[in-house]
């Protein structure tokens, strides 16, 4: 069963483009939130994670923040 993965990230953040290239890699389709540009998905990582940093993972519902 594959698992669902929503990434919040920016366009400038170098663990961001971490974490999905070893998505990619490991061929782990997931949804990419760019919560530089979206206020709407920076206001839903925040209430989801509690913090500002990125990136955020949500894989099924259980958050993985791993920003600083």
């Amino acid at each position: 069963m594959t698992k669902s993965v929503k990434i919040y990230s920016t366009s400038t953040c170098p663990y961001c483009t971490m974490a999905k290239d070893f998505l990619k890699k490991n061929n782990t389709p997931f949804q990419e939130m760019n919560v530089g540009i979206d206020q709407a998905a920076a206001k839903e990582m925040t209430d989801k994670s509690g913090q500002m940093g990125v990136p955020v993972l949500d894989i099924d519902g259980e958050i993985k923040a791993l920003g600083i």
